[in-house]
């Protein structure tokens, strides 16, 4: 019998923070009709007309704060973490990295698969909670690709993994280095997303954002919401670590556009935090498996200087999964479920 294929998949990273390798990926990647869910003509007259031609030399400048030996550290984690997938599997498993936007692509990572004569093809989208704009974009295309083998093996995804014990004690690991006992609030900053894409997700039409606690609790309506999973994935990282519900906010970071994403900002938690004379927090960030732009400057740079001028002393983040040997083994017991 043959090996039995696995594919990894985080969002991606331009080939260097150098503008034109920006300006390709952010085209790539905000022309994906589920990351900015508007009519292809009006889509088209904003990604290409407004927001890439403006957006890539600020963003860039972004990209070399991060960039290092490596590389792109999100790319340099992946790989890594398919490495050491690879290794954790053995020879019975062919495990490929790709990109959803930029390079190692889908495609050329299923033709690695489909060349390795691989019986089987599990996927795993890694984003611990689902949404259309990340594991959803991931999973059509792979289905619209794989369409067109002639023979298409059995594959089978990976929905989310919000609630993954193995993940939620890393995050813990980590945050106990940083002593969490010693900062005056913890935020769970989840990345952004417009409202509008909760609601298509909401298939009743009557629960999403009709009222302010919708998302506290997973329900059979609300199981594959965004909002909803990243809520879970924090009240069990505060279980795990005894914080309190009064010591712990749950807020959305990296809001694009001015129309109404999902709430409160984390900008505007920072503000009133520091109005309420909190000096220093400690950030999660669980919406990602690997340190990345994100992480390494929104938090650490840009909502720490921004704190300290609303008077705060210290914003400290929460290192992510990256090769931490838990998740690894958190993985291996996903391929194999």
């Amino acid at each position: 019998m043959g090996k039995k294929g696995v594919l990894l998949v985080n969002l991606g990273t331009p080939d260097s923070p150098e503008v034109p390798s920006v300006r390709k990926y952010l085209d790539q990647f905000l022309m994906d009709e589920r990351v900015i869910d508007i009519p292809k003509f009006n889509r088209t007259l904003l990604v290409k007309g407004i927001i890439v031609p403006f957006r890539s030399p600020k963003t860039s400048k972004l990209y070399k704060e991060i960039w290092n030996e490596n590389g792109s550290p999100l790319l340099h984690y992946s790989k890594i973490q398919a490495k050491l997938l690879q290794e954790k599997l053995g020879d019975e498993y062919h495990v490929e990295l790709a990109m959803r936007y930029q390079s190692p692509s889908i495609e050329s990572a299923l033709a690695n698969l489909k060349a390795g004569l691989v019986e089987s093809i599990k996927v795993i989208p890694m984003f611990p909670q689902y949404a259309s704009a990340s594991s959803g974009s991931v999973m059509q295309l792979v289905m619209e690709l794989v369409s067109k083998w002639q023979t298409v093996p059995p594959i089978s995804f990976i929905n989310s993994f919000h609630d993954n014990k193995q993940m939620i004690e890393v995050f813990a690991e980590n945050a106990r280095k940083h002593q969490p006992e010693n900062y005056d609030h913890v935020l769970f900053s989840f990345h952004g997303l417009p409202e509008r894409q909760l609601l298509k997700c909401d298939h009743t039409g009557s629960y999403c954002l009709k009222n302010s606690d919708c998302c506290e609790t997973l329900n059979d309506t609300n199981k594959f919401c965004y909002s909803a999973q990243g809520h879970d994935t924090a009240r069990l990282l505060a279980a795990e670590l005894g914080i309190s519900k009064e010591n712990y906010t749950v807020c959305f970071q990296s809001r694009l556009g001015k129309e109404p994403w999902v709430q409160p900002y984390t900008t505007d938690v920072l503000k009133k935090l520091a109005a309420e004379g909190k000096k220093r927090l400690l950030v999660f960030s669980p919406a990602f498996v690997a340190d990345c732009l994100e992480t390494l400057y929104e938090i650490t740079v840009e909502y720490h200087e921004e704190f300290k001028e609303l008077g705060g002393e210290h914003v400290q983040l929460v290192e992510s999964l990256n090769d931490h040997p838990k998740f690894i083994e958190a993985l291996a017991e996903m391929v194999k479920s």
